[in-house]
């Protein structure tokens, strides 16, 4: 039996590709996996359970036991709504740093695998094609200059209410780029096969049409 197609979108923080994954599945009516919400989620229970950062072994424990399901647009951990409280910067810095451990990784393959469902999946984050679906239909990696990325995120936060500082956020990305680049497990690279796609001056509708139609040409 063959299993349900997947679009695997990698790239560096803020480059975009949670918005354009999320559109691509919207409009390919496919289901939609992000990733880094469960590194977040796990960072999240980690702070709430007082669970050192550099204890790789007890946060792959915690990892395994988390109850975590996306039902429209939200993000429950243990029956709680934590949508916006992991969108936090602090929560995101945190998820990097726990993110370089090999056993959380672990703990959450199976999660990730559990999100390929019928009709298909779109799925975001820094491995979905190098390591969680390898044989994902069509690997894109999503990329922009750290400039861009930088600015994106500022406006976001700015949007929220969030007071932020562009050049903090530009200091954050880039040391956040090295250690999601330099890690043992996993690190964050273009895998074999997959399409790069530059952002930094296109707009998501660019973005989004641009991989609708490398998956349309993929599966033509």
């Amino acid at each position: 039996m063959n299993s349900p197609p997947v679009i695997a979108i990698d790239g560096p923080t803020a480059s975009g590709k949670g918005t354009v994954a999320s559109l691509v599945a919207e409009k390919l009516g496919f289901h939609y996996l992000d990733s880094g919400a469960l590194y977040r989620l796990v960072a999240l229970g980690s702070q709430k359970a007082s669970i050192d950062p550099t204890n790789g072994a007890e946060l792959g424990l915690l990892a395994q036991k988390l109850v975590i399901s996306f039902k429209n647009g939200q993000i429950l951990l243990n029956s709680e709504d934590v949508t916006e409280v992991i969108r936090t910067e602090s929560i995101g810095l945190c998820a990097s740093a726990i993110a370089v451990h090999p056993e959380v990784r672990q703990a959450l393959v199976g999660v990730q695998h559990g999100f390929r469902k019928a009709p298909g999946l779109v799925a975001d984050g820094r491995d979905m094609a190098s390591v969680i679906f390898p044989d994902a239909t069509l690997k894109v990696f999503l990329t922009a200059t750290a400039d861009a990325r930088a600015e994106r995120r500022y406006k976001q936060l700015i949007a929220k209410g969030i007071s932020a500082k562009l050049e903090d956020l530009l200091r954050d990305l880039q040391e956040r780029d090295a250690r999601d680049s330099s890690r043992g497990a996993a690190p964050l690279l273009v895998a074999d096969g997959a399409k790069v796609l530059e952002t930094s001056d296109l707009s998501i509708d660019q973005a989004v049409k641009t991989v609708l139609d490398w998956y349309q040409a993929k599966t033509a």
